[in-house]
């Protein structure tokens, strides 16, 4: 497939859609996303609506409209254009040929602009917006009209309350007003569930054109004003403001919105892209990777970091990672363990205060992570699968459907996939290798932990007559293969888990009795259940490499039929089948969706290569590679292997699974449409981990470098232990350049020899 059929290039971070096309408006709304972590809007037309996929996703609203679905909310589109010039029609329908559009799109700083000209004249629509990193709550939008030959413009703008919602209208009792002193409008509603109160506002600048008349019209869902605008030298331009605020923001959500959209007219469209920019800038010096031979590869680089950046909510500890970011409702704009596994790394070595928010949202959802273990029988905290704002399960036990018979499938996402607990314990115990930062653990992780260490203690079996600990009735990475007993990946994780939770516990049992103490007694921890984590984690079953050096992905799995998913391709009777449990063409075979004993590779370095390499040949083929985690995770252990060109393809396939449009919108009957973030978050892992081989452990920072023969160098930057590094990788040397403001020595190493980076020292290497 030839990224042509879907952009052109423009430089290193911007793109052309050069024709607009019916079947991919879903992909434009995603990939075109302007956002900032707070509201994402997707990359649409300002005269398209919800049959165009129109959206402005809000963070913090969750509400559920269909009896099923939590989600998050879109606010109403202030954004909505819609235009007549001499009594007709001016914008790109979808269903009409009025106009050609071409659109762009710059990566660095979000910037979305679209070009339309007229079939039938020589009008011109040219428009440019950005989701204001300096005010979260900000869309500023320049639109103008050119080379209009008629003197009669009409121009209907507002706020469309009518939006395009997954699972049910989640916003009602509008009303809306209008200032005609300081040209606001705003439009007020409240979600049906959770009565939250969502305010958008707008204000407008005519900068060219003469308003001859105003009407404001008022509809059910919507508010608009009516211009007749005299064009200036053929020209009618405007700037306008979108402001979102809710209830959950602040007391008084429509006064800060009515304020913050006179603040912003006054200041005016160029200011607010400046100060908007200069926070990018700062970004990008943490963030950026630089990728040196070729464009198309840099481009994909920046579109996925980029993507990262934008579905994180930095500004609060209290808010999770969707899954899909704020690109749509899809996933409910909650937290999987991608969040921690996929998209945290890379904060993790730049931003570090975003790491931390995003493991302090997990020690405030403890609560609903205790429920749903409380719930279904268990001690501790068992974290939900989607996670929200509260914590609480928000998967449905029917997520699929058979398209065949249409009867609902039970999948068990939501009860047995228990991973998700002691991939926070992991994470919780990388944040601390990577920063040292001991508080953190003391004050807010420990406790995690320590429930965790509950969890698993509640969760797992004794089987007395091998005298070992199972995890049995359970789901791994590979969704494909429910109901299956001890996991590797979970088995391992699970030792790993109650390991940190011990280290911990004696470490402050030693250096921090007293919030030891007073943390036992909060949570009522006996040391009968610390004695009991020390047995679990010592007689815990670890499937260990058999005499052909593989792990096997579960008991059993070996027996299953060994085919391939090309073959299971084949046995589909409608395209749109799930493949999973508990009857999908998968489920008694091989086959499996994505990384699983490679996923535990990627994390755990207690292999020997051979292992490896044995395990990577026989279970590449049989992953299908049906979710968009899987491919960084091969690319990580075929780069550490030293198969740079495996390593590529499969780069090729994780940067371009959003870009290129390779992944279905619709799985068994659920739109699962949007950014893949984890995908986006794993490139990040895919360079740093697998082209660098960069590793962080108790021994320390070390490198195995191995660059592509596509590439002539690669560039990026971290920050350990509080002190930056610029890296930079070519087809012969590893340079390290230490900062000048770092305070220590920063020890690491490059394949098998040791170096030490002062302050403001560069070291080079040869490889």
């Amino acid at each position: 497939m030839d990224y042509q059929d879907f952009f052109r290039i423009k430089d290193d971070w911007n793109i052309k859609i050069e024709e607009l096309k019916d079947e991919q408006l879903v992909h434009y709304g995603s990939n075109l996303l302007c956002g900032n972590g707070y509201l994402g809007y997707r990359g649409t037309l300002e005269e398209w609506g919800k049959d165009e996929y129109q959206a402005c996703v809000i963070t913090d609203t969750y509400d559920m409209a269909d009896g099923k679905w939590r989600e998050l909310s879109n606010s109403p589109n202030a954004l909505f254009t819609e235009v007549k010039v001499g009594g007709e029609k001016l914008g790109d329908y979808p269903e009409e040929d009025l106009m050609t559009t071409e659109l762009d799109f710059d990566y660095k700083y979000g910037v979305f602009k679209r070009n339309s000209k007229a079939k039938n004249s020589t009008a011109e629509i040219v428009s440019e917006r950005f989701a204001s990193y300096d005010n979260l709550h900000l869309i500023a939008n320049k639109y103008q009209l050119n080379n209009l030959e008629e003197d009669e413009v009409e121009i209907k703008l507002g706020i469309k309350g009518d939006i395009w919602d997954l699972n049910g209208s989640h916003l009602e009792n509008f009303s809306g007003e209008y200032d005609s002193q300081k040209n606001i409008l705003y439009l007020k509603a409240n979600t049906v569930e959770k009565n939250i109160d969502l305010i958008t506002a707008l204000s407008f600048d005519f900068k060219k054109g003469e308003i001859e008349s105003l009407k404001v019209e008022n509809e059910e869902k919507s508010i608009y004003l009516l211009l007749k605008i005299k064009p200036e030298n053929k020209l009618v331009k405007f700037e306008r403001n979108m402001l979102v605020y809710s209830s959950n923001d602040l007391e008084n959500p429509l006064e800060k919105a009515v304020e913050a959209a006179a603040e912003a007219a006054a200041e005016g469209y160029q200011q607010l892209k400046q100060e908007h920019q200069h926070v990018w800038d700062k970004k990008w010096e943490l963030m950026d990777i630089k990728v040196a031979g070729n464009q198309l590869d840099q481009l994909a680089v920046h579109f996925n970091l980029y993507h990262n950046i934008i579905a994180t909510p930095a500004h609060s500890e209290f808010l999770p990672i969707g899954a899909r970011g704020l690109s749509c409702q899809a996933y409910q704009g909650a937290a999987f363990w991608d969040q921690e596994i996929f998209n945290l790394p890379m904060f993790l070595f730049t931003e570090t205060e975003t790491a931390k928010n995003i493991l302090k949202y997990r020690y405030h959802t403890l609560d609903g992570a205790r429920k749903k273990a409380k719930d279904l029988g268990y001690d501790g905290a068992f974290y939900a699968w989607i996670s929200g704002k509260s914590g609480q399960e928000l998967c449905p036990s029917f997520f699929f459907k058979d398209v065949i018979s249409g009867r609902k499938i039970r999948n068990h996402f939501n009860d047995w996939q228990i991973h998700v607990s002691p991939d926070i314990s992991y994470t919780i115990w990388k944040y601390y290798i990577a920063t040292d930062d001991l508080d953190f653990v003391v004050d807010y992780g420990s406790e995690i932990l320590f429930e965790v260490a509950r969890f698993l203690h509640s969760r797992v079996h004794y089987n007395q007559y091998k005298d070992q600990y199972e995890i049995i009735r359970l789901l791994g990475p590979d969704e494909y293969h429910e109901n299956v007993d001890n996991n590797a990946f979970t088995n391992y994780q699970t030792r790993y888990a109650l390991k940190k939770a011990l280290y911990f516990y004696y470490k402050m049992e030693n250096e921090y009795p007293e919030k030891l103490k007073n943390l036992k007694e909060k949570i009522d921890l006996q040391e009968s259940e610390v004695t009991a984590w020390q047995e679990i984690a010592e007689k815990i079953y670890l499937p260990e490499p058999d005499e052909n050096m593989l792990i096997e992905q579960f008991d059993g799995y070996f027996d299953l039929e060994d085919t391939t998913a090309e073959v299971l391709e084949e046995r589909l009777i409608d395209k749109q089948e799930y493949w999973g449990w508990p009857n999908g063409v998968a489920v008694f075979t091989q086959v499996i969706k994505q990384a699983d004993v490679i996923q535990l590779f990627t994390m755990h370095d207690i292999f020997s290569e051979e292992v490896l390499a044995a395990n990577y040949d026989y279970y590449e083929p049989r992953t299908q590679h049906g979710s968009s985690l899987s491919p960084s995770q091969y690319a990580i252990v075929a780069a550490r292997l030293g198969r740079a060109e495996e390593a590529y393809d499969y780069f090729e396939t994780s940067a371009f699974i959003d870009l290129m449009s390779t992944n279905k919108a619709v799985s068994g009957g659920t739109f699962i449409g949007g950014v893949h973030t984890a995908a986006a978050g794993g490139i990040w892992q895919l360079i740093v981990n697998g082209f660098a081989g960069m590793k962080v452990n108790r021994k320390g920072l070390s490198f195995m470098p191995i660059l592509p023969e596509e590439w002539d160098s690669v560039e990026f930057n971290l920050n350990y232990k509080a002190n930056k590094l610029k890296i930079k990788l070519s087809s012969d040397s590893f340079t390290v350049k230490a900062s000048a403001s770092n305070k220590n020595l920063v020890a690491f190493k490059v394949e098998d020899q040791h170096y030490k980076a002062a302050a403001g020292e560069e070291i080079n290497i040869k490889i």
